[in-house]
């Protein structure tokens, strides 16, 4: 199988999978109802939720040019905010495309310098070197994903608990077999043997010592954090980065709760009231149940963040269903729009950039 039929069914399988999680998140909605609640809902506060959204993608672009800087000290913000939206917007057809697409971006607009014993021009922020800032970028928010969810628990396990118990962990914990943990344990010894075989054998074989190199700028862009001038701000703006998050949930949850009942049915009106009481909390459960939803490969979060959200949303407040879809699609379907304009915005842009 060569690699172009490889990522077809990669990709094509991710597809799939995100259609049949869209296909139970929704079979049961009564669409009538849906598009009342949606007109009904307080849109001022959906349009406050894209703009923290857009805050939030500058912020990122300001973390990730902290850990570029070391790197190529010419890096811009505008390269670094563009970067982001265009990985953003690619990602929601091709899921992690868009990081290789962002870190190729950044090595385009890198400064040339020309190697001392070759003579050769190169680019100081070299792809390898950028996608290990990316993937360094995305490890400080998977810990801070984990550090949030932690002590979110030992505050409030008896009303949430439950739910990341039995839906979220235990759900991956059926995961764990034998089977699993010998095939995982099995690619962990064939890492290392890669890694050993590269090593060895690099100044044998020019391909092997491709590979090398390539592994030694991945480790040199991961490790660019230990000589950030400004470590303090890399963490102060991962905190604002995640406060964000936190008030697009906010917000979403403001909408919801101000749906004119007597626009809706019944049911759906009842449902409204029995929200009001939702808090910053709340809305903080319902972001971290959210973000989890990024484990699951799909383009976008389509169908897994509908599905975790809404499922979150029925078994905490005993809400039905079809009203979480509610809440999940404006969470999510907002933020969406609001990546894919601010990617085209990004390309348009470059279109007429010079540098």
């Amino acid at each position: 199988m060569n690699k172009k039929v490889g990522n077809i069914l990669k990709y094509g399988l991710s597809i799939l999978l995100a259609v049949v999680l869209l296909y139970f998140a929704f079979r049961k909605v009564d669409w009538n109802d849906f598009w009342a609640a949606l007109k009904a809902c307080r849109w001022e506060f959906v349009l406050l939720s894209t703009f923290f959204g857009l805050i939030g993608f500058y912020l990122r672009a300001l973390r990730w040019k902290e850990v570029l800087l070391p790197i190529d000290p010419t890096t811009r913000t505008l390269t670094c905010f563009n970067g982001v939206n265009i990985g953003y917007a690619v990602n929601m057809v091709l899921p992690r495309v868009g990081e290789v697409l962002r870190c190729t971006y950044i090595t385009a607009h890198s400064k040339k310098v020309k190697d001392p014993e070759t003579g050769e021009e190169h680019r100081l922020a070299t792809f390898d070197k950028a996608l290990g800032t990316a993937v360094l970028e995305r490890s400080v928010d998977v810990v801070m994903l984990g550090v949030l969810l932690v002590v979110f628990l030992v505050f409030t396990w008896d009303k949430y608990g439950g739910f990341f118990v039995e839906k979220i962990f235990g759900a991956a914990a059926g995961r764990f077999t034998w089977g699993n943990i010998a095939i995982v344990f099995l690619l962990f010894l064939a890492i290392l043997a890669s890694g050993w075989t590269v090593i060895r054998f690099a100044n044998r074989w020019k391909p092997l010592g491709k590979i090398k190199d390539f592994c030694r700028g991945l480790w040199q862009g991961f490790v660019s954090c230990m000589r950030m001038r400004r470590a303090w701000w890399f963490f102060l703006l991962t905190i604002l980065l995640w406060g964000c998050y936190w008030m697009m949930s906010v917000t979403i949850l403001w909408a919801v709760q101000g749906i004119d009942t007597s626009a809706v049915s019944a049911g759906l009106a009842s449902a409204v009231k029995s929200i009001q009481a939702l808090n910053l909390t709340d809305a903080m459960f319902l972001m971290l149940a959210g973000a989890l939803s990024s484990i699951v490969p799909v383009p976008g979060g389509f169908g897994a963040f509908h599905f975790i959200v809404a499922g979150a949303i029925s078994y905490v407040y005993g809400l039905p269903f079809e009203f979480g879809i509610i809440f999940a699609t404006l969470s999510h379907e907002s933020q969406e729009l609001n990546q894919l304009i601010w990617g085209g915005i990004s390309l348009v842009i470059e279109q007429f950039r010079k540098d």
